[in-house]
């Protein structure tokens, strides 16, 4: 994938949502997905239905507080969200997912958070962090994957979950063996992926 045909159809429109793509720089050793966390993991998050006032505005002022509030953000603004690779959108990954297909597997992205910025809203309808504006849908997590942040569109309303140190949580890392060992797997690149992370984090000294 070109860089100019990446930066016109995926870091110009997550630029008018207020976030700067930063290319290729997720820390080493991030953990590639998150996945299987239980309730004692889930540290804060908000739910709104579709009803409700000024729906964007108050998602965006939610997700705002609530990342402030468990450190997503450095001191730079900068923090990882899941994009697919190449330009695939969100929209495509469900298509292909309802289809049975193959989809483009999804990496931590970092990014840089703007002053003027709009993620419920512009940055649903880029269709990168969601299917339309009030209908959002993305991971997002720290640089030091000290939290992770998953909002999901579901037929009611929007649910957004925040989890405490998902690189250790039992219940993910279980999870994430189990996917990684599965033989009937279609995603077999995240497989590899989860993988060799985990064989990293078992080499990692007992004391870090």
């Amino acid at each position: 994938m070109g860089i100019q045909e990446r930066e016109r159809k995926m870091y110009r429109p997550l630029r008018r949502a207020g976030l700067e793509v930063i290319p290729n720089a997720a820390p080493d050793g991030t953990m590639p997905f998150v996945y299987g966390y239980g309730p004692e993991d889930i540290v804060g998050g908000f739910s709104h239905r579709y009803e409700t006032p000024r729906l964007v505005e108050r998602l965006n002022e939610d997700w705002y507080d609530l990342a402030v509030s468990l450190g997503l953000f450095d001191q730079r603004r900068e923090f990882l969200v899941l994009l697919p690779e190449g330009t695939r959108t969100h929209g495509a990954f469900l298509r292909d997912l309802h289809r049975g297909s193959r989809a483009a597997p999804a990496v931590w992205t970092k990014v840089r958070l703007l002053e003027r910025w709009d993620i419920m809203g512009r940055g649903a309808a880029s269709a990168f962090l969601g299917i339309h504006a009030g209908h959002p849908g993305f991971g997002m997590m720290a640089l030091d994957s000290s939290v992770y942040l998953c909002c999901s569109t579901g037929e009611r309303g929007i649910d957004v979950v925040a989890v405490g140190h998902p690189d250790r949580s039992e219940n993910v890392l279980r999870q994430l063996e189990w996917f990684a060992s599965r033989r009937d797997s279609s995603d077999r690149e995240l497989q590899e992926r989860i993988a060799v992370w985990l064989a990293g984090r078992a080499r990692l000294p007992l004391s870090s």
